[in-house]
């Protein structure tokens, strides 16, 4: 009770109880004059929202941020955007205050501070020492090149050993992830009045958008401004091959355990079974999406995203990336004498990449899901804006 007490205390001062920074002062400043011009008004959702707003207050542009996909519609449509001396940059400052509020929110904060500002490094750096740690240990077992053990992950590593190690790094980061958007979502909906129930068809609409990324349509659904003027849904594929790879690859581990606890049926399964060919389709959707991304993040305009996200964003990308690539060699080669350097490759990276799900770009699919659950449920209430204008 005491920790729930503090938690929404902390959320209050989120909220609005704590002066505003550089990047949420900036936020409120361009969503008043786009509030007064409106011509982006049935881009995306933001707009909407915006509209039921005549002030913005802290908890206020960190909703709006999160519910931007940052699709870069409104700023190739902006007549106030630089070079105009409005310098009206909407897709820029809520990328900005996305970073923010990925820290402001974290559990343990620290931790996330920390992978904000060095993100590419420390999942890199992450992943290696725990590969270096891997590799030692099965060095001074002498089982690092050892002999074919017919895909048997267990005897090189006790199932239990793996069970409870990567059990609890998992748990700890869906306890941070829930602690972060519970902070998140106490925060921007204090002003909401007493809490209701939530109307299913709002969770509906928001699992929708969430699962579809109907945002990553642009304005007009032809898809994101990329480099140019132009239109592309690249970016909305992308990720849809690296979200729907990642959900494969966490079912094949969904499948094997029922497999292993409940028939009695431990691994090594065979290639046509269903953990290992959901872990391939999977396994591929992970290669090709974080790859696809990797290079749009290369070629992004610059006007649309934060530079000092970029670490953060590669450093996501190349876990998943690292992920797939060492989980397929893994299942190519799990039958020769290199099974054991490989399985500690591939097991260093699934750590790191636990590790940082709650501090990376993982949170912010989290963050905007909510961010999209509370426009769903605004949606359904009565503007009292326009009650009060009548």
């Amino acid at each position: 009770m005491q920790q729930l007490e503090a938690l929404t205390r902390e959320a209050s001062a989120l909220a609005g109880g704590a002066p505003m920074g550089a990047h949420e002062s900036e936020a409120a400043r361009q969503l008043q004059i786009c509030n007064a011009c409106r011509y982006c008004e049935g881009f995306c959702a933001v707009f909407p929202a915006m509209t039921r707003r005549i002030e913005f207050a802290k908890a206020d542009v960190h909703y709006l941020a999160n519910l931007c996909h940052n699709c870069g519609a409104c700023l190739h449509a902006c007549q106030y955007a630089p070079p105009h001396e409005f310098a009206v940059n909407v897709p820029q400052v809520m990328a900005q205050l996305r970073l923010q509020t990925y820290g402001d929110y974290a559990w343990p904060h620290p931790l996330g501070a920390l992978y904000r500002r060095n993100g590419l490094t420390l999942a890199l750096a992450t992943a290696g020492a725990l590969a270096l740690f891997l590799v030692l240990l099965l060095q001074a077992r002498g089982a690092l090149m050892h002999a074919p053990l017919a895909g048997n992950f267990y005897a090189v590593f006790p199932h239990n050993t793996l069970a409870l190690t990567f059990g609890g790094v998992f748990a700890f980061a869906m306890l941070a992830l829930a602690i972060g958007v519970g902070k998140f979502w106490r925060a921007v909906s204090l002003g909401d009045g007493p809490a209701s129930p939530v109307p299913s068809a709002a969770v509906a609409e928001a699992a929708r958008d969430a699962m579809m990324l109907t945002y990553l349509g642009g304005g007009h659904g032809d898809g994101c401004n990329e480099t140019d003027d132009g239109f592309t849904l690249w970016r909305r594929r992308f990720h849809h091959l690296t979200f729907y790879g990642f959900m494969l690859c966490f079912a094949a581990t969904g499948v094997a355990t029922l497999y292993h606890y409940l028939l009695r049926w431990p691994a090594p399964y065979p290639l046509t079974s269903l953990p290992v060919l959901l872990g391939t389709a999977g396994g591929v959707g992970l290669l090709i999406g974080p790859a696809g991304l990797w290079w749009l993040n290369l070629h992004r305009h610059p006007m649309h995203g934060d530079a000092a996200q970029k670490p953060m964003d590669r450093g996501f990308i190349a876990l998943l990336f690292l992920t797939s690539a060492t989980g397929l060699a893994l299942l190519a080669w799990r039958d020769g004498a290199a099974m054991g350097l490989l399985l500690s490759l591939h097991l260093a990276v699934v750590m790191a990449l636990f590790l940082t799900l709650p501090y990376g770009k993982f949170a912010h699919g989290i963050y905007r899901s909510a961010a999209l659950l509370k426009f769903a449920i605004e949606k359904r209430q009565p503007n009292r804006l326009t009650l009060g204008a009548d």
